[in-house]
Order: structure tokens, then C-alpha cells, then sequence
């Protein structure tokens, strides 16, 4: 088998990285594009589509999957690490994750739940090995790595903010399986484009981003949403661009991502089945497996706890009785970083949950055309139910939206649960006329009352954090550079307590934009804004670095197995999430609770959870600013070879 190279980079390289990390840029891009734009809807589906559960349960549920979601990684690692290699792997990952997007089109609950087991267990293939193949691209020691793994990143965001705006938008204007068949070709367009032949990858890239560029403008309602998609648009269209050049000068290498033991997926075991079979076989039957755990919600808790203090021991054991003195001091900053890692998806991960729903009932999300004055007292105004309709008499009336919510109307407060089975009923199959209109009676108090214009779907707003990462990445990567060149580059431990700090003032700004909010506590869009663009910032100094400090401080034996546990910390993060986002749980659709509050009896529950999370974070920032120049030397970045290292100081 060849091998990787040990002094330099492959041949072929664009702006001095491998040719062959842009076609894994829009592979990654692709995925993502299919994840999130599942995520972007999973909660409001819950809540607002056929399954009607309440706001607890939805997060409940939302948890176990997003947790199992991050824990099967750490077993898709290993498994690559000791059969399949890491191409087979993603491959497998992908297809698994296609089936399941497009098993979310079903409105079934059983479908529901095998989608969401085929999602975990094609992540825990897929997410790892990807990533782990861009880290084998760059040599050891090689200072381009760390701009690799933002670049990496950019695309996985480049694919993020598309998905809100694509699926989500699609999902709930249009219905909630057309985003999901959305989300279903992006997965399948991202394994083509990782197995594909150089050529036809490139023709790939090109004719899906040309495609998607095209459409996006399309579907939007207001000024801003279009300014959005002209932006990404253009970067999609830059990025794709780029790629096709840079395939010119080669591809992936033949060599990365191959079996480190290519004999063993021939080895049978008990003398019947093929290795590599038998893992084909135990992904299948996992899956029903999965499904029941994200169904049952608690079973999936202690296999996460089981499996993460398994995990844990492994590293230590590895640590403390195979390594020398570097490795061990390495996995030691690994463990530590991870920790801190936890904490700061544990609050980050609000966005799919209590933030999404705060978006979703606090935030003025509509560009209203007009204000109820006091000549429209007394008059019935009729007002059109879907945002998007043909019939050009219905298209100029105004949306019953966002800004009714919390006025009375036949003799109580108009409620986000009576809006979301008002759009449900119109949006069905040969729903009558009169499901498309919808007779708003004015009184005195509602004057000043807005009616709309465009609403922007909440689901949208999930498409703030790629966002300002596709904004804001090259510029860390340059600040990072410029810092280094003079000597004055923050240490990886320093940079994770700064992304802890911004992450905390973000939570800050929700916060504040309740304390702010107009007396029908509805809070202003800028607020989210402002607080997206914090957490993005935090983000950008945590996440690409960490992704590069485990490729790069873990031992080569191990490498799928530590960014397994690394995701794993994710899992963790996304169980506990939902266990916080209870605490702002206020009812749903359907729920033995009742209905959802109006705006102004929900502001507080939300602002109250963000403020706690603002302090939790900031405490978290100082602890690990007090131990970076431990975690510092600890890392030993006087040392590029690990292997090397660890002969010289045994």
C-alpha cells in the first residue's frame, strides 16, 4: 500500500495546501448542508408537525439524538482505525445518513425514529474520518495544518449557513418533507463528490453550486433574507471556483484515508464472515438499535455515560502506561481541553433548542408593510394564512403572522400553537379556501399592531453563526499568522478560554435584549444578532483549533480514536444542552400543558436561563486562562515529531 508522506506535503497544492482537501471542502460542505438543515427543523417538526409533542419532550428527544449523534464517532474512529480506514468509512457514513434524511420525508413516528438512528450511526462513520483524512494531508510538523483545518471549516460552514436558508425555508414555508428531501440530495451530492473521479467531481461542484446559487434568491420574502442569499451565492459559487482549479492539480491521494491493515477486511472471523462484512452488517442492525434509544431518551443517557467513562480510561491508559513523557503529557492537554470543550457546546448548543424557540416567539422576525391605526378599529381585516401563495388576490393581503401574537382575538390571547395549525391546515393536501384566509377583527387595543410584510422563518436565523464564521475565518486565520510572525500568538489553552469568555457575553446580549424588549415582549432581531456574532467569534478561537490540536498532539496510533472521544465530549455537550433547555420548556402543541404563553409571560423564563449561562461561561473562561501556561508547556510545541519526541526525553 503507499504510504503517506513523512516530509512533505503531496504533490499538487493550491496556495501551499493539498489539491485534494478542496474536494473533501465540499464533500464536508455537502453533509453539513444535509445536518443542519435537518437540525434547523428538528424541534419545530416535533412541535409543530404531525408528532405534537411538547416543548420537554421535543428536547428530550433532540438531546438523545444529538448526544448519540456525537458518541457514535468515537466508535466509526476505531473501527476505521482498525478495519475499514477512513475513505471506507465515510463512504458507508454518507450512504447511512442519505437513507435517513430521506426517511424524515414519512410523516410516521416509527419512520421518525429509524431516521434519526440511521443519521447516528451514518455520523459516527462519516464525521471523524473525514476529518481525520484532512489532517493526514499535511505532513508532521507542517505549520500550514492549523489553515488547513480553518479552511476545512469554512466549508463545513459555508454548507451550514446554506442549509437554514435552504431547507429551512423550503420546510416551513412549503411543508416540512420538502426541506427534508432537501436535506437528503445535499448528503447525496457530498458522497458523489467524495467518490467520484477527479473530472467528474470537478463538473459536480460546479453544476451543484451554479445550481443552488441560482435558486436561492428565489425563496425569500424581504430585503434582508435576499441580501443573505446573494452573499452565499457568491461565496458558493467563489468556493466551487477555487475547487475546480485546484482539482486540476490532483485530487485526494490514493494513500489517505486507506486501512492501516489492508489484510484484515479479508480476515473472517469465526471462519464465516468477512471483518469488514461483519462491520457493514452491525451498522444495519444497529440502527433499530439507536432508534429505540432516541425514542426511550434515558437508555441513551447511560450509554453515553458508559461510553464516555470507557473512553475516557482508554486515553489515560494510553497515557499513563504506553506513552513516554511527550505523549503522555499530550493526551494529558487533550483530556484537560476537552472538558472545557464540553462546557462550551453544552451552552453553544442552545441554538437548536431554547434559542430556537426564543427566536421562534421573543424575536421580531417580520417586516411589517403597516401599523393598525385607529380607522381599522371595528373593521375585520382579512388576512392571507401561508407566506408563499400563487393566487395574486390572496398574495396581497397581508400575513398573518408574528405580529399577531399575543392580541386578543375571539376572547383570548392569539397563540404561536393557533398560527403554526392554521399554516399546517392550509399547507394540506386540498385544503379548502377558506383554510387560506384567515378574518382578524380590530379593536382599540391592537392599534399600533403590525401586518406584515414578510416573516423571516425562525428556522433561518440558525444560519447567523456559519455565517459570520464565513465573514470572520480567514480574518482569525490571518490575525492568528500576523500574531505568530511577532511572537505573540495566543497558546491553544488561551484561545479556548477567550472562546469561553465571547461565548458568555453572546448569552449576555440575549439576555439584555429581554431586559430591552417592548411591552408584548417581543425583543429586537439585532439582540440575536449580536449574540450569534459573539458565540461566532468564540467559536472561531475554540473549534478549528481544537479539531488541529488533537490531529496534531495525539499519537499517530490512536489519532480516529482520540478525534472519536474529542466528538464524544460533543455528545455530552448535546445531552446536558437539552437538559438546561428544559428549564425554559413553556408548553407546545398538542401538550398536556396547554398552549404556548404569548410572548410577554415567556421573555422572562428565556432571559433568566441565558443570564445563568452567560456567568456559567464566564467562570468557566477564567479557571482555564488560570492553567493555560500549565496546559502550555505541557504541549510541548518545541517538538514536531511526536514520535521522535518521545525517544528523546525516555
Amino acid at each position: 500500500m503507499e504510504q503517506a508522506p513523512t516530509a512533505r506535503p503531496p504533490d499538487g497544492t493550491v496556495f501551499g495546501h493539498p489539491a485534494g482537501l478542496f474536494t473533501l471542502f465540499f464533500a464536508e460542505m455537502w453533509e453539513r448542508f444535509s445536518y443542519y438543515g435537518m437540525r434547523a427543523l428538528l424541534v419545530f417538526y416535533m412541535t409543530k408537525g404531525f408528532l405534537g409533542y411538547n416543548d420537554n419532550k421535543s428536547y428530550l428527544v433532540y438531546g438523545a439524538y444529538t448526544s448519540l449523534v456525537y458518541m457514535t464517532p468515537y466508535f466509526g474512529g476505531m473501527l476505521a482505525d482498525y478495519v475499514l480506514g477512513a475513505r471506507r468509512a465515510v463512504v458507508l457514513g454518507g450512504l447511512l445518513m442519505a437513507a435517513g434524511h430521506l426517511l424524515m420525508t414519512v410523516e410516521n413516528e416509527t419512520f421518525f425514529f429509524a431516521a434519526l438512528g440511521l443519521l447516528i450511526v451514518g455520523n459516527g462513520f462519516f464525521k471523524p474520518n473525514i476529518s481525520t483524512i484532512v489532517g493526514t494531508l499535511y505532513p508532521k510538523g507542517s505549520p500550514k495544518r492549523d489553515g488547513g483545518f480553518t479552511l476545512f471549516y469554512m466549508g463545513i460552514n459555508l454548507g451550514a449557513a446554506m442549509s437554514p436558508v435552504v431547507c429551512g425555508y423550503v420546510g416551513e414555508t412549503f411543508g416540512w418533507h420538502y426541506g427534508f428531501g432537501l436535506a437528503t440530495a445535499g448528503m447525496l451530492i457530498g458522497v458523489a463528490t467524495f467518490v467520484a473521479p477527479r473530472r467528474l467531481t470537478q463538473l459536480l461542484i460546479l453544476a451543484t453550486a451554479l445550481a443552488t446559487a441560482i435558486a436561492m434568491p428565489f425563496w425569500q420574502d424581504t430585503v434582508l433574507q435576499l441580501a443573505v442569499r446573494l452573499i452565499l451565492g457568491a461565496a458558493l459559487l467563489t468556493a466551487a471556483l477555487v475547487a475546480f482549479v485546484a482539482l486540476n492539480r490532483g485530487g485526494i491521494p490514493k494513500w489517505a484515508g486507506q486501512p492501516a491493515k489492508p489484510e484484515r477486511l479479508a480476515q473472517k472471523v469465526g471462519g464465516l464472515l468477512r471483518l469488514d462484512v461483519l462491520v457493514y452488517l452491525g451498522a444495519v442492525v444497529s440502527v433499530p438499535v439507536f432508534a429505540l434509544l432516541v425514542q426511550k431518551n434515558e437508555p441513551a443517557a447511560y450509554i453515553l455515560y458508559a461510553t464516555g467513562a470507557l473512553a475516557l480510561a482508554y486515553i489515560l491508559y494510553e497515557a499513563v502506561f504506553r506513552s513516554a513523557r511527550v505523549e503522555r503529557h499530550r493526551l494529558f492537554v487533550v483530556v484537560i481541553l476537552m472538558f472545557f470543550s464540553f462546557l462550551f457546546w453544552t451552552f453553544f448548543e442552545q441554538a437548536g433548542t431554547s434559542v430556537n424557540n426564543f427566536t421562534d416567539r421573543n424575536v421580531d422576525r417580520v417586516v411589517e408593510l403597516r401599523a393598525v391605526t385607529q380607522d381599522d378599529v371595528g373593521t375585520t381585516i382579512q388576512m392571507r394564512v401561508a407566506q408563499k401563495v400563487t393566487d395574486p388576490a390572496l398574495a396581497d393581503l397581508p400575513l398573518l403572522s408574528q405580529e399577531q401574537l399575543g392580541y386578543q382575538q375571539g376572547g383570548q390571547a392569539f397563540s404561536m400553537d393557533q398560527l403554526s395549525d392554521l399554516r399546517e391546515a392550509a399547507l394540506a393536501e386540498g385544503a379548502p379556501d377558506s383554510a387560506q384566509v384567515f378574518a382578524w377583527r380590530v379593536d382599540a387595543e391592537q392599534v399600533g399592531m403590525g401586518l406584515g410584510g414578510g416573516e423571516i422563518p425562525a428556522s433561518e436565523f440558525q444560519a447567523a453563526n456559519p455565517m459570520f464564521i464565513l465573514i470572520f475565518g480567514l480574518l482569525f486565520t490571518a490575525l492568528w499568522g500576523w500574531l505568530a510572525a511577532r511572537g505573540w500568538e495566543p497558546s491553544t489553552p488561551v484561545k479556548f478560554s477567550l472562546g469561553l469568555l465571547q461565548l458568555g457575553l453572546g448569552f449576555l446580549a440575549y439576555w439584555y435584549g429581554a431586559q430591552v424588549a417592548n411591552e408584548r415582549g417581543m425583543v429586537g432581531v439585532s439582540w440575536l444578532l449580536v449574540g450569534y456574532l459573539l458565540q461566532t467569534t468564540g467559536e472561531l478561537c475554540l473549534s478549528p483549533v481544537g479539531l488541529s490540536m488533537v490531529t496534531r498532539l495525539s499519537p499517530q496510533r490512536m489519532v480516529s480514536t482520540v478525534m472519536g472521544a474529542w466528538f464524544l465530549a460533543t455528545a455530552f455537550s448535546s445531552k446536558f444542552a437539552s437538559l438546561i433547555a428544559t428549564l425554559t420548556g413553556v408548553g407546545g402543541e398538542g401538550a398536556e400543558e396547554g398552549l404556548i404563553p404569548p410572548p410577554s409571560e415567556t421573555l422572562n423564563t428565556y432571559g433568566d436561563v441565558f443570564y445563568t449561562i452567560a456567568i456559567a461561561a464566564g467562570i468557566a473562561a477564567v479557571v482555564l486562562f488560570a492553567l493555560s501556561p500549565l496546559l502550555t508547556r505541557w504541549m510541548h510545541t518545541e517538538v514536531d515529531d511526536i514520535e521522535a519526541a518521545a525517544k528523546h526525553f525516555e
